[in-house]
C-alpha cells in the first residue's frame, strides 16, 4: 500500500499542482525542489503531511535519507530552464537519481515524459525518452506517462500560444503551426497521475495521455482567440528557422527564454498520442480543448493572487486576463561590502523629496506623462512617521511585500498597458552582499509589449545607476555588476 510519496521537481509546473492533490488525498508527501525558498512560497510549510526538502540533483546529493521510507516516486524533473546545455544536465541528474533508486526500497516510479514525434528528431523530446530509459535501469518498476501540451495557466507551451494570440493582431509564425499535437487539460493529467498510485504493475509501462481531440497549433490558437473574443490572422513563414523562431518568441512571449528555445524543437513535429490503454485503465471525462481553455482562463488570476503580489487587493482589482501570464523583467545586480542593514536603510528612503537615488529627472518626466494621461502620479502621498510597512504608499507606488533587510516590492501605480512592480532584493552572502533592483511587467497585449521595450533602455540605465548610488550612500564599494533581462 502506498503511504509516503516523493515528488521530485515539486516546484515545477505539474509538481506544484500535484503536491496539494496528493496531500488532500491523504498521502504523506515529500516535496523536493532546487530552492527551499521557492517551495515555501507555495504555502505548504504549515501542512502537516507535506515535508519540504531542498534538492539539487546536479550536486550529486546523497539520496538515501530522502528516499528512506518512500513507497512511490513521481519524477517530474526536466532541464529546460537550465540553459543551453540542458539536455546533458537532464540526463546526468536522471542517472544520479536512478542510481539512488537502485539502492532504495521504493516500490514504484511514475515518470512524466513527452510524446514522441511521428517522424523527425527533436533533441528535447529525445532527452525525455532517454530519461525514462535511464530510470528503468534502476531496477524499479517505472510507469512512464507521455504527454503533449498541457492546457492550464502557467503551462509553457500553452502560454506561448496564448501570448501570440493576445499580443499580435497578425501572427507571423514558424511553419510548425501546421504540426499536430494531442493537448490534455491539466485537471485530466493530474487525475491520471494520482489514480496510478492505486495500481501496482508487475512490469514497466509506457502510456500516452491526451485529451479527446488532436489539433494543429494553428487550430489551437484560433480556438484560443475565439474564447478570448479576438480576431486573428496566422501567417506561417517557411524561412523562420527554429533558431530565428526562438528569438522571435523572446520578443513576443514572456515565457522564459531557455524554456521557449527548448520547446521550439518539439513544436515543429507531429505528436500523435495512442491513449487507449490508459483510458481503459483509468476512465474519466476528458475535457475538450475549448473546455480546457475556458477552465485555464478562469484560473489565470491566480498568478496575482499569490505571495509574489502580497495578495494585494489593488493588484487583484487591476489584473486583467489580457495580461501576459509570465512577466517581462529587467534589472541590475551589484556586489558590495555594504551591510544589509545599511543597504536597507537607504532602500526604505526611496521616493518623496529624496527621489529615486539616480536620474530623478527621468522619474519626474514619467510622472508628468502619467498626469497628461489622466493619472495621479503628481499627487504625492506624504510619508508616514516610523518604519516603512506593508500597505504604505510611496508617491504613486504601494508597498505590497516587505521583509526587513532583505526585500521590498512596490506595486506600479501609474497608467500603462499592463501590471508591474519594482523590487529591491538584498542578499547576504557572508563575505559580501548583493543588491538587485528589478522591474517586473505583465504586458497587456501588443501595446503592453511596445511600452516594455520602449522603457527597457531607461530601466537598464536607471537601475544600474541606482544600485551604485545606494552603495555609495552606504559609504561602501560596489563591484561585479550584472544586467539581466527577459
Amino acid at each position: 500500500m502506498i503511504k509516503t510519496v516523493l515528488v521530485v521537481g515539486a516546484s515545477g509546473y505539474v509538481g506544484s499542482h500535484l503536491v496539494p492533490e496528493l496531500a488532500n488525498s491523504g498521502y504523506q508527501v515529500k516535496a523536493t525542489g532546487r530552492s527551499l525558498k521557492l517551495l515555501q512560497k507555495r504555502g505548504w510549510s504549515n501542512i502537516n503531511n507535506i515535508e519540504l526538502i531542498e534538492l539539487d540533483l546536479g550536486l550529486k546529493t546523497d539520496l538515501a535519507p530522502i528516499l528512506e521510507d518512500v513507497d512511490a516516486v513521481f519524477f517530474l524533473v526536466h532541464g529546460m530552464a537550465h540553459g543551453h546545455d540542458f539536455i546533458e544536465y537532464e540526463l546526468e541528474v536522471a542517472r544520479h537519481f536512478s542510481l539512488g533508486l537502485s539502492k532504495s526500497n521504493v516500490q514504484r516510479v511514475i515518470y512524466l515524459g513527452a510524446l514522441q514525434p511521428d517522424s523527425g528528431h527533436s533533441k528535447h523530446l529525445a532527452a525525455r525518452k532517454a530519461t525514462g530509459e535511464i530510470l528503468r535501469e534502476s531496477g524499479k518498476i517505472v510507469t512512464e506517462l507521455r504527454s503533449g501540451i498541457i492546457i492550464g495557466p502557467g503551462s509553457a507551451a500553452y502560454e506561448v500560444m496564448r501570448d501570440f494570440v493576445y499580443h499580435l493582431p497578425i501572427m507571423l509564425t514558424p511553419k510548425w503551426v501546421r504540426s499536430r499535437n494531442s493537448p490534455i487539460a491539466l485537471r485530466n493529467l493530474l487525475f491520471y497521475l494520482t489514480e496510478l498510485l492505486h495500481f501496482l504493475p508487475s512490469r514497466h509501462q509506457i502510456l500516452d495521455v491526451a485529451g479527446p481531440e488532436p489539433l494543429t497549433y494553428s487550430q489551437q490558437m484560433k480556438l484560443l482567440a475565439k474564447q478570448m473574443g479576438k480576431n486573428i490572422r496566422i501567417v506561417p513563414l517557411p524561412f523562420l528557422s527554429p533558431k530565428l523562431a526562438a528569438q522571435w518568441l523572446r520578443v513576443i512571449t514572456s515565457v522564459p527564454t531557455d524554456i521557449a528555445k527548448a520547446l521550439i524543437g518539439g513544436l515543429q513535429h507531429d505528436l500523435t498520442a495512442h491513449s487507449e490503454a490508459i483510458e481503459a485503465l483509468i476512465p474519466q471525462y476528458l475535457l475538450t480543448y475549448d473546455e480546457s481553455v475556458e477552465e485555464a482562463l478562469a484560473h489565470e488570476e491566480e498568478v496575482v493572487r499569490s505571495e509574489i503580489w502580497g495578495f494585494d487587493p489593488d493588484a487583484l482589482a487591476r489584473w486583467n486576463k489580457g495580461y501576459g501570464y509570465y512577466p517581462k523583467h529587467a534589472g541590475y545586480t551589484l556586489k558590495t561590502d555594504a551591510s544589509a542593514e545599511d543597504l536597507w536603510n537607504q532602500v526604505t528612503q526611496i521616493g518623496g523629496k529624496r527621489g529615486y537615488f539616480y536620474a530623478n529627472y527621468l522619474w519626474r518626466i514619467r510622472e508628468w506623462l502619467d498626469a497628461l494621461c489622466g493619472g495621479n502620479a503628481m499627487k504625492r502621498t506624504p510619508k508616514l512617521e516610523g518604519p516603512l510597512k506593508l500597505g504604505d504608499h510611496i508617491d504613486s507606488w504601494k508597498v505590497i511585500n516587505i521583509k526587513k533587510n532583505h526585500f521590498l516590492s512596490l506595486l506600479f501605480g501609474m497608467k500603462a498597458p499592463g501590471l508591474g512592480r519594482l523590487e529591491f532584493t538584498i542578499e547576504d552572502h557572508g563575505d559580501h552582499r548583493t543588491i538587485d533592483i528589478r522591474a517586473w511587467w505583465h504586458p497587456a497585449g501588443f501595446m503592453g509589449l511596445l511600452y516594455w521595450f520602449a522603457m527597457m533602455p531607461a530601466h537598464l540605465f536607471i537601475f544600474r545607476g541606482m544600485t551604485y548610488a545606494l552603495v555609495k550612500a552606504c559609504k561602501a564599494q560596489g563591484e561585479q555588476g550584472k544586467t539581466l533581462t527577459q
